[in-house]
């Protein structure tokens, strides 16, 4: 091993593979030591050409060979080291060298881990024929499910838990582990809470890697106070934190923007002993670049190597990235010459970097051009790569170049997620395309992807937006009967699709039967109809609402001011307006930048009223500005609205922030970097409509789920873990309070 570190001119290789004539050939056994020493010391493609040379001579390496060969190229980073196992699967069968399920094993994670899952699924069912006749087992499953969870392919993971069940498979700790970890990305925390119970019931206590997942489950959905609360308890039970756990809670503390919490565990954990390690370093200098300290996080590059720890790949993306966002590009390509001159090799992250910094700078052809090269320089476009472009495109009003490269994207067998798919039904959407989007969703149902609440909305809100109020509502009551349940989003998007076809009586009807029912309303809600009250001269009921809003400490803003003001003084009623105005200029309302509707203005004509949408700020509705304003106006309202999701990110209302960021994104209005990066997640590369979304649209917490009886038994562990993983196919309507009748559209000539 040490002779091979040194021999830098692979003069080993050279007499292994062409043996000089004066010596006796190697022996099969010095060839298959070789081929293992060299993947050890990480130089698997010397590996490849000592087997090469060994299928020339038509000797054969042993099988236990064979399989650490492919296990080394399945597990590097390099894309064509895939094709090149499959390969080297086929030699081994030409040279007569008999798979083991192990071999199997590798391979199936191989495509696993690019998202090639036809093919691992085609490799797992070949596996279990001739002439392999090789038997699947629990790393076999447990592979695959690890796969289908990281994607959100429930449905996949439902058959397979009922393939185990039909073979007798009972579930091992890393089966629990992989179905925790699945439900910790969807934001399943109450399901994965409830897996770990069947776990303890099944004997088989939980580990420092379930409590990791939960905890960094946690931590994603902004619940810092309950991971704190679930460290302390693995504490109790003697399962000692290590700097998995500490780096997760880092990572949730900058993410909640507590950087001061972020260095007292940096400190607790020094404390303990737990030694950090590259993650703990790129985790702070991610953290200190979201503060905006970028010559903080560049001095934490220099304790990294003071500490003994070598920057990798990922310490310097997390710089560029910061960098590319600050817009200094020259020091992202000093840093990136610096990262190649230490050996590090560019990897699919930065790319993504750059074809994001591209995209933000409107240069879209000059994106397109680097992807297309992405493949020659030894990149791998990934989902996000696609992604960016995507988005770019649509927002260019270039529907037809994002769906080539949609196809592109699914032609070169990258799988997109529900997150991506969101991003094109979006963009339809926007277009004007709504019914191609509803042919979307019918696309991801079939791949067993689970649609989330953005998807619905979207939809719902695609046809608000063309004006078809009777197909949204159509679809907001098939899809409540479908497992949907709307949320104050949903409930914005239909009332504002009513004010805008002057139905307000049937907005103010639907707000009120929400109402009844318990649920939720925020402020955008009441700006929603307040607005449509006024433009209709109904001013008493939208005092009314006013009211009823300061009551519930939702504002009003100097908007929802503004525009009460506007149909105060447009009424006549210039007495109650003149106090109206002296309440907004003492409540501090009073707004420089807009074009603010005192009394004395209305009288003079210069006032100019306006329909719903074009200034006012809503929740889940794009803004349209169908009305000329100045760009002061414009400006305000963008500032507000990225007020407005930050604000939301800070509070943990990350699902109400993605879709106020989705839907902003799409229109005239601008998205703050800074709003973005509050989800810190490379998938953020190419707009924030792409979050990974909190939670999809099946949740689990509608399923009817009875408690396990006393006698438990692995039986009941698999109906309950296929409960816990998708909803069934078809079931009884729980939804039925939330259907709501559609409107009776009159369209007059």
């Amino acid at each position: 091993m040490h002779f091979i570190a040194v021999d830098r001119t692979h003069s080993l290789v050279q007499h292994l593979v062409h043996p000089p004539s004066n010596l006796p050939p190697p022996s099969t056994s010095l060839l298959n030591s070789s081929i293992v020493a060299y993947v050890r010391a990480n130089r698997p493609h010397l590996a490849v050409q000592i087997f090469k040379s060994m299928k020339r001579r038509q000797l054969r390496p042993s099988v236990i060979t064979m399989n650490v060969l492919i296990s080394s190229l399945v597990r590097s980073s390099s894309p064509s080291f895939i094709s090149l196992s499959q390969e080297l699967f086929r030699d081994m069968q030409s040279l007569g060298i008999t798979p083991t399920t192990s071999t199997f094993n590798t391979l199936i994670y191989g495509f696993c881990s690019k998202s090639k899952f036809s093919d691992a699924m085609n490799l797992f069912h070949s596996m279990q024929q001739e002439p392999f006749k090789c038997q699947t087992d629990i790393i076999t499953y447990n592979t695959l499910l690890d796969g289908f969870c990281r994607k959100g392919l429930l449905d996949e993971v439902r058959r397979l838990l009922l393939d185990m069940k039909n073979r007798g498979l009972l579930p091992n700790r890393n089966t629990f582990n992989t179905l925790i970890s699945g439900f910790c990305r969807l934001g399943w925390l109450k399901r994965a809470t409830e897996t770990i119970e069947l776990m303890t019931q099944s004997k088989i206590l939980s580990d420092i890697w379930t409590y990791n997942m939960l905890i960094s489950g946690l931590c994603k959905e902004g619940r810092l106070d309950e991971a704190f609360r679930l460290r302390d308890e693995m504490e109790r039970l003697k399962v000692e934190p290590d700097v998995v756990t500490y780096n997760t809670l880092i990572n949730g503390c900058f993410e909640l923007n507590n950087g001061s919490e972020a260095f007292k565990i940096l400190a607790k954990m020094k404390n303990k002993g737990v030694k950090s390690n590259a993650v703990t370093h790129n985790t702070m200098m991610k953290g200190l670049c979201k503060e905006g300290k970028p010559e903080d996080a560049n001095g934490y590059l220099e304790k990294m190597e003071a500490d003994g720890v070598r920057p990798d790949c990922v310490t310097y993306n997390t710089l560029i990235n910061a960098n590319c966002k600050a817009g200094d590009m020259a020091q992202a390509y000093k840093l990136m010459d610096e990262m190649l001159r230490r050996g590090l090799k560019m990897d699919t992250f930065t790319l993504n970097m750059f074809l994001h910094t591209l995209y933000k700078e409107k240069r879209l052809e000059d994106a397109h051009n680097l992807l297309k090269r992405a493949s020659k320089k030894g990149y791998s476009p990934d989902e996000v790569s696609y992604g960016t472009l995507i988005t770019g495109y649509f927002k260019e009003e270039n529907v037809d170049e994002a769906l080539k490269l949609w196809d592109e994207m699914k032609k070169n067998q990258i799988v997109p997620s529900i997150v991506t798919y969101n991003s094109v039904i979006s963009g339809l959407c926007g277009a004007y395309r709504t019914d191609e989007a509803v042919e979307m969703l019918n696309e991801i149902l079939g791949s067993g992807l689970v649609p989330d609440e953005t998807t619905y909305n979207i939809l719902i809100h695609g046809y608000c937006r063309e004006g078809d109020l009777e197909k949204a509502f159509q679809f907001h009551n098939k899809m409540v009967q479908n497992s949907f349940k709307p949320n104050v989003v949903t409930c914005n998007i239909l009332i504002r699709g009513l004010c805008n076809v002057k139905m307000v009586d049937k907005a103010l009807k639907l707000f009120n039967m929400w109402v009844s029912k318990g649920k939720l309303v925020d402020a955008f809600t009441f700006n929603i109809l307040i607005t449509g009250l006024c433009n209709e001269g109904k001013v008493d009921a939208a005092l009314e609402l006013v009211a009823e809003m300061e009551k519930k400490n939702l504002g009003p803003d100097h908007f929802m001011y503004s525009t009460i003001l506007r149909a105060l003084t447009e009424s006549g009623r210039k007495e109650e307006s003149e106090k109206f105005y002296s309440k907004m200029l003492e409540s501090g309302e009073l707004h420089d930048k807009v074009n603010c509707a005192t009394p004395e203005r209305a009288e003079e004509g210069q006032v100019e009223t306006h329909e719903l949408g074009s200034s006012e700020v809503l929740e889940g509705v794009p803004l349209e500005h169908n009305q000329e304003g100045t760009s002061e106006m414009l400006e305000s309202i963008s500032d507000a609205y990225t007020k407005q999701v930050d604000e939301l990110c800070k509070a943990g209302k990350f699902k109400e922030a993605r879709f106020k960021a989705a839907t902003n994104i799409g229109d005239d209005s601008t998205f703050s970097s800074s709003s973005a990066e509050v989800y810190g997640h490379e998938a953020l590369l190419f707009a924030p409509v792409e979050v990974q979304p909190k939670s999809t649209g099946v949740h689990p917490a509608n399923l009817n789920c009875e408690a396990l009886p006393a006698s438990f038994s692995i039986a009941w562990w698999y109906t309950a873990s296929s409960l816990l993983c998708m909803a069934p196919k078809s079931h009884e309507n729980n939804n039925k309070q939330d259907v709501v009748d559609p409107p009776v559209v009159c369209v007059c000539t």
